[in-house]
């Protein structure tokens, strides 16, 4: 009863104190003659006569007041806002929130501060903007996601607030970073036809090795354990397991957050054949046709990869007539008595479209006109899926985007109509090589190259490359531009200086070679491109001492100076997945030059062929064959500075780079001054690093070389061949491809300079 008593009379308070307020606050309503704002010291006026919906010369009433302050409040820019009426004038008394003068982070090591900086600007919190302590609660919230996203859970986050002069504070957020997390244990629970080496072996994540420091395959993240999940998924119904199904995961951290322990939870199913594939619904009447699309194959196990790829063949061909909106599906009809299923197809071509628009998306840098000019679809043309995807992937091979997506998108009102945008990520397009041996010979020589693919966005490019070796200078200048013609003809233009001195006396002789050359190529195919060229040499023999007799020859035959003006042809395919770590595909080049006025005549060429086979998903193995040849014409002699070298990266590993001497040089005791064939064979296996989980861009290889160079008068003999095997380390740096290599020469001559350590930066194979 006394509990009754005090609630009544808390109630009767309650609605006394709310009748005299409605009291004091009530207005006779007036018409407004003037607004005046006070309080202000950063904040402009304007933004509260803007923000008000009561203008001068309204009527003015409580409900418009009511308005007024809710209005004023969702600025987010005060902390409290009063309206007082004094006679005819309204005014705004507002007071405001500190602004943020500085952001600042102490004790990050993981994260550049600039990283966090941006992470909180994503949030709204950033210098200038209001001091608003739920906002600084989320920044909080968000530093640590930043880390946990690392696995650094055990991190805290401590926020210092420090008002300063003029209404602002100092926000410092000082951040104790704990050790990283450490996965401990994956488990897979209920697997019964894969042993678990075999199915976690398929994860980028694991338990940690020799190279988790530099993989990081130990750290966990719930993106990586999705894809990791998928690959389990994809390798059940890739095999049958139709009704697999991952049950639960379940991820368990250690009470000092230090150790992560991962449990999947699946269920197998039983495994099923495919009894039989039909088609379903509207073909076009082309039924043959896509039958012959279909990859699934009656009497195997059932492969969802063969279903999807079966269906997107299928949607595909369809755009080829211009049906952007086809669906085909698979439908399933199990017997579960004898594990077999069977596939139907069912496929609705729905209608025809035709390409309103194609919009191009992300290229902050490129011209707009790069992108388009690789484009076979036109706008205003009946939609045709071949010609969408060729251009997608015309687009993606130009090299200077990280990804390239192609969306369709309805025209709102026109069913008939579709927009596409090209949405593209781009990515440095400039890239540095270094080369460099080291040998007790002739100690230590640099190469160094830069180019840059898309010079200023325009899809050309610009290339220097320069040899500051004391035997070898080498100044080149290039630069080719991919749409010299509309037609997609590309021009390539070549200017070089190159200085060869083999002694570093004074009064040792020397050849200095100076040219120019334009090369054009015209594309045949997407993968096929023919080029033509032209070009003036100038060869001079600097005469001195320890000239070889070659030279002396040559310098008898032709005078110390030699003009050349030769015609260049070849011919290129490249059908590889990838530039930098391809596991399939081949290419094949061919180059010939002829020398047809000056002083030189002569025809030389090279053929060559490589290509990528994968042994296993993370398994690669390559080979590579390269045939030179070189002749005089017209009776004259072949000139001995185009002779073909070998020896080094690129060729015969384990000897110095250039080094390889023919049977004459060899058995009179002379230097190597190259010659007129060449023939260069590869064979390589790459896997990642032990340790290295499956990051393809840290890879270890092995490899065997075998080769040599041949004078005119040689015939290429087998047993004449350099030989070497050895290991190597593959890792797409930052600044390009590199590749170290540990080679030991197995066939090898008297005289021959071995190099047991070779190392490249921005050289494939």
């Amino acid at each position: 009863m006394l509990l009754n008593r005090e609630f009544l009379r808390s109630a009767l308070c309650t609605v006394a104190f709310g009748v005299c307020a409605q009291v004091a606050w009530a207005l006779e309503p007036f018409q407004v003659r003037d607004i005046r704002v006070e309080g202000l010291q950063r904040v402009e006026a304007g933004t509260i006569f803007a923000s008000l919906p009561v203008k001068v010369g309204d009527t003015y009433s409580d409900d418009k007041a009511a308005a007024s302050i809710r209005s004023l409040f969702a600025l987010g820019l005060f902390t409290d806002v009063r309206i007082e009426a004094v006679g005819g004038v309204l005014v705004v008394i507002v007071e405001e929130r500190p602004s943020i003068a500085e952001v600042d982070f102490s004790g990050t090591k993981e994260f550049d501060k600039d990283v966090l900086k941006k992470a909180l600007r994503d949030i709204g919190l950033t210098d200038g903007r209001p001091f608003d302590k739920a906002l600084v609660d989320r920044a909080e919230q968000e530093l640590k996601r930043q880390y946990i996203n690392r696995s650094m859970y055990a991190t805290e986050v401590i926020t210092t607030v420090t008002p300063i002069e003029r209404n602002r504070v100092n926000l410092s957020f000082a951040v104790i970073e704990g050790d990283t997390a450490k996965i401990s244990d994956i488990r897979i629970v209920g697997n019964k036809a894969f042993a678990d080496s075999t199915l976690l072996g398929m994860f980028d994540q694991d338990t940690g090795g020799w190279l988790s420091w530099y993989t990081k395959s130990n750290r966990y993240s719930r993106t990586k354990l999705n894809a990791d999940i998928e690959i389990l998924r994809s390798h059940y119904l890739t095999r049958g397991y139709l009704e697999f199904k991952v049950d639960s995961t379940q991820v368990a951290i250690s009470p000092d957050k230090q150790s992560i322990a991962i449990t999947i939870n699946i269920t197998e199913g039983e495994r099923f054949i495919v009894s039989r594939v039909k088609l379903a619904g509207n073909y076009l009447g082309k039924d043959e046709e896509f039958q012959s699309l279909i990859s699934i194959k009656a009497g195997e196990p059932y492969n969802v990869d063969q279903v999807s790829q079966t269906t997107k063949a299928f949607t595909d061909y369809f755009g080829n007539f211009g049906f952007a909106f086809a669906r085909a599906e698979a439908r399933t009809s199990i017997d579960r008595a004898t594990n077999r299923v069977e596939i139907t197809l069912q496929a609705d071509p729905s209608r025809r479209a035709y390409v309103r628009r194609i919009n191009v998306a992300g290229n902050d840098r490129t011209r707009d006109e790069v992108i388009r000019r690789e484009f076979r679809q036109l706008e205003a043309a009946w939609y045709d899926g071949d010609k969408i995807r060729q251009s997608r992937n015309r687009v993606d091979r130009l090299g200077f985007f990280r990804e390239v997506t192609l969306d369709t998108q309805e025209v709102p009102g026109s069913p008939d109509q579709v927009d596409l945008t090209v949405n593209v990520v781009e990515k440095p397009t400039g890239s540095i090589s270094l080369g460099a041996g080291l040998s007790s010979a002739d100690g230590f020589g640099l190469t160094f190259g830069f180019k840059q693919e898309n010079a200023f966005g325009s899809g050309s490019s610009l290339g220097v490359e320069l040899n500051t070796s004391k035997y070898n200078r080498t100044a080149v200048f290039n630069t080719t531009n991919p749409y010299f013609t509309e037609d997609g003809v590309s021009r390539t233009i070549d200017l070089y200086q190159r200085t060869s001195k083999p002694y570093t006396d004074i009064d040792s002789y020397s050849i200095e070679t100076s040219g120019a050359s334009v090369r054009f190529g015209v594309p045949f195919t997407d993968v096929d491109t023919v080029y033509l060229g032209v070009g003036v040499e100038r060869t001079t023999i600097v005469t001195g001492t320890y000239l070889p007799t070659v030279y002396q020859d040559f310098a008898k035959e032709f005078g110390s100076t030699a003009n050349a003006f030769p015609l260049t042809v070849g011919w290129s395919r490249d059908t590889r997945d990838s530039a930098l770590v391809p596991s399939t595909g081949k290419v094949m080049r061919t180059t010939g030059e002829w020398s047809v006025a000056g002083d030189l005549r002569y025809a030389r060429g090279t053929v060559q062929y490589q290509q990528f086979f994968p042994v296993s998903r993370k398994v690669t193995a390559a080979i590579n064959g390269e045939l030179s040849l070189g002749a005089g014409t017209d009776g004259l002699s072949y000139p001995v500075f185009k002779n073909y070298y070998s020896g080094g990266l690129g060729s015969i590993r384990g000897f110095e780079q250039g080094s390889l001497t023919t049977g004459t040089q060899r058995a009179q005791g002379l230097i190597a001054t190259g010659g007129t064939k060449k023939i260069t064979l590869n064979t390589e296996v790459l896997s990642p690093l032990p340790g290295g989980g499956n990051d393809r861009t840290l890879r270890m290889f092995g490899f065997f070389d075998a080769g040599g160079v041949f004078g005119a008068d040689e015939s290429i003999a087998v047993a004449d061949f350099r030989t070497s095997v050895g290991v190597g380390i593959s890792w797409i740096s930052p600044v390009g491809p590199l590749r170290l290599a540990f080679a030991k020469p197995i066939s090898h001559f008297d005289g021959d300079k071995m190099q047991t350590l070779q190392f490249q930066i921005g050289t494939t194979f």
